[in-house]
Parts: structure tokens; C-alpha cells; sequence
């Protein structure tokens, strides 16, 4: 069983690019389901064909679905969301933005998510590609299980007792209605599902993520970003895919500069992703819409390779903690220890090392910190940071 998550920023064509690999895959005799969770789907149009929240046979061996996030909400929290409303109708706290208060952000995004544990459990696939929300941000959702876990073990068991204790005798605690055991049971559903569907993604030997960017500075910035978060998340990011390269053809009139630029900004993509696969797609000479068109494109992109292979095992970027200090270790294969030169910038860090420039943006845990020390061992660079400045200035 596979899993392959296709993100990037809005408008990059990962939609495009997962429909693409979808179909080569079916193509090849896989029986592959495209999923989108992108509440803003293009997924049908891409195909050229309607799809909706269920599964439905597009071609030989290739299923398409546009998960509904309003329905994944009723089904995993409706329960709850209605014992929240009656508790604030009770205190005269309703107006008619009552419902969407009781979905909190990113919850929606979420929810959908769910779809990709319930259809690679289902036994009906080989492959389910799925074209994820932009940028990855829902991804650092399924970080939510910890806590969620943390908070089933250590304190919804005290509080469930103490609730079973109160009910008979109070059934409202300070005009609040207390929860059934149905409610109960719904939001201890919800976190195993969660748990369950981390558990899935997380495992590098089925789930894979591939970021798709275009060569341009901000789409270049977003997905940097993109990509330290997922290893920071424990995600197996297997390549990268490079979309809407102009041909060498466009290097004279009108579109010179831009084709001077992507030139740029690819050699700046191989840095900062390398040793990662990088994978091209052309600019195409007509849209990028139905099957035939899908076909030629993973053709070119993928050439004889298989699109549901494992590209790339292991991780570039590491995060971790170790004896109190915060520890980033940055894969750099093919360089020796003389050549190293590392400079922070707010938080940017940058490792030069003469032919070669990485910038990594650095994340949260990391922001605040400056660079207290850095060793080069096998192939590894591992930088530590000192104690979080919390004045504010560098």
C-alpha cells in the first residue's frame, strides 16, 4: 500500500501533478484513487470529469474523490458541535455565527484528512495520490494527535469518572448541561482516528510527500518553509517537482528574462533540496486538463520511472533536543569540512560551501535562537542554538 501526498503553494499545478502521476499509475495496473482535501478543488476540472465525496471510476483502474469537508465535519464532530451549541443556547450566548465558532481553524482541513486513513484501510487500492491543501500548513495538523493522545491517557479518564459521579445528581454544573456518554465517546473516536491516521502518514515505508514549486523566488521561499516543517513533523518528503519550465526555446524575444530566471532559480532549488530527487515538468503547450494531456505530462516528468516508487529514504533535515540544547542537523553530502561557511539572518540560516548555497528558513522551535556551534560528520552538518533571545533583537 501506498500513500502519496502531492502539496505546494496555491497555483504551483500540484493538482496537475498528482493527477498526472494518478493516471500513469492506473495506467501501469495499479488500482490508484486521486484524492483531493483542498477545500478549493480543481481536481475535476483537471480531469475533465465529475467527481464528488465518494470514490467514482474514472478509468480502468483510476477512482477520483473531492472529499467534502462540511460532511467530514458532521460525521466526526457533529455530536459534539451540538452539545456545544446547546450549552451556549443555555447561556444566551447564540447569534448566527454560533457554528462556524464551533469549528475551530484548520479543524475542517483536518477532518478531511481523516478520508486518507478510512480509503488506504479500505483494501479497494494500491495507490492513493492526494492532492493536499497549499503549502502543507494542514499538515502540521497532524501534530494535534500528540497532545490529543497525551490528553486521552493523562486526563480525559479523571474527568469522564468525575462526570459519570456528578450526572445523577447534577445534570447542569454552573448552567452548563454536562456531556452524555455519547458525546464522550465521539471525541475519544475523533483522537483515535487521529492517532491512527498519524500513524499512517508517518510511515516512511508507505507515505511519501512530494512538494511541487515553480522556479520564482516566492514560490521557491514558500516551499523551503514547506519542507522544514514537514521534516520537522517526522514526514518522508521523497522529491521534488519543478513545474512549468520554459524550454530552452524561450531563451530568446519576449520571454528571455524569464527564462534567464528560472534558470536562476533552479540552480538555487538543486542547492537547497539536494540529495533529493529533482523531477521537471515543461511548460506545456496546451492545458494541463484531461486524461490524454495527464498522460503525456507524467510520461515526461516520470519518463520510465514509477510513479508510486519510493524516491528518495531518509531525511535531509532533522530537529531535535538533546541534553537542553536545540539541534538542527542538515544533510550535505559531497563537501569537506574546510569549505563550510555558516551565517544566520534572522531566520534564515545559510550554509555555503563555495559551488554549493542552502537556506534553510528556520522554524519555530528554532526562531529566537542564535547559532551557538556547528560540527561536520559524515555527510552531516549539526548546528546548535543557544538559549531564545527573548528581548527581540538579534
Amino acid at each position: 500500500m501506498r500513500i502519496i501526498i502531492y502539496t505546494g503553494k496555491g497555483g504551483v499545478g500540484k493538482t496537475s501533478m498528482a493527477a498526472a502521476a494518478a493516471v500513469k499509475m492506473a495506467k501501469q495496473g495499479k488500482r490508484t484513487l486521486i484524492m483531493s482535501t483542498d477545500a478549493a478543488h480543481s481536481l475535476a476540472d483537471s480531469l475533465d470529469m465529475r467527481i464528488g465525496p465518494e470514490p467514482v471510476l474514472i478509468s480502468e483502474n483510476l477512482w477520483g474523490q473531492e472529499v467534502n469537508s462540511l460532511r467530514e465535519t458532521e460525521k466526526n464532530w457533529g455530536m459534539v458541535q451540538d452539545w456545544l451549541t446547546a450549552m451556549l443556547d443555555k447561556a444566551k450566548l447564540t447569534d448566527i455565527t454560533t457554528e462556524e465558532m464551533l469549528v475551530f481553524p484548520g479543524m475542517e482541513e483536518l477532518f478531511s484528512l481523516l478520508q486518507i486513513k478510512e480509503q488506504a484501510q479500505s483494501g479497494h487500492y494500491d495507490v492513493v495520490v492526494v492532492d493536499c491543501a497549499p503549502t502543507g500548513e494542514t499538515l502540521r495538523l497532524l501534530s494535534y494527535p500528540n497532545v490529543l493522545n497525551w490528553w486521552l491517557e493523562k486526563i480525559f479518564p479523571t474527568e469522564r469518572k468525575l462526570i459519570k459521579l456528578v450526572r445523577p445528581v447534577a445534570k447542569f454544573v454552573n448552567n452548563m448541561e454536562l456531556p452524555s456518554d455519547d458525546v464522550l465517546d465521539s471525541i475519544e473516536r475523533l483522537a483515535r482516528n487521529l492517532e491512527g491516521m498519524q500513524q499512517i502518514v508517518l510511515d516512511p515505508e508507505m507515505t511519501s510527500v512530494r512538494i511541487v514549486l515553480n522556479p520564482e523566488k516566492m514560490v521557491l521561499a514558500e516551499a523551503k518553509r514547506s519542507f522544514t516543517y514537514l521534516n520537522l513533523f517526522g514526514f518522508n518528503t521523497d522529491a521534488i517537482i519543478v513545474n512549468r519550465v520554459l524550454p530552452d526555446e524561450a531563451g530568446e524575444g519576449y520571454f528571455a528574462n524569464w527564462r534567464n530566471l528560472q534558470k536562476k532559480y533552479e540552480e538555487e532549488i538543486v542547492m537547497n533540496f539536494q540529495p533529493l530527487p529533482i523531477l521537471k515538468a515543461p511548460m506545456m503547450q496546451e492545458e494541463v486538463i484531461g486524461l490524454p494531456v495527464l498522460e503525456q505530462l507524467a510520461d515526461i516528468v516520470f519518463k520510465d520511472q514509477d510513479p508510486s516508487a519510493i524516491c528518495y529514504r531518509g531525511r535531509t533535515e532533522m530537529i531535535r533536543e538533546e541534553n537542553g540544547e536545540m539541534l538542527l542537523e542538515l544533510m550535505i553530502p559531497f563537501v569537506e569540512k574546510a569549505d563550510l561557511d555558516l551565517t544566520q539572518t534572522g531566520d534564515e540560516l545559510t550554509v555555503d560551501t563555495g559551488a554549493y548555497k542552502r537556506k534553510v528558513i528556520l522554524p519555530r522551535p528554532l526562531t529566537g535562537r542564535q547559532v551557538a556551534g556547528a560540527k561536520f560528520t559524515e555527510d552531516r552538518l549539526i548546528i546548535r542554538f543557544g538559549e531564545r533571545n527573548t528581548t527581540g533583537r538579534e
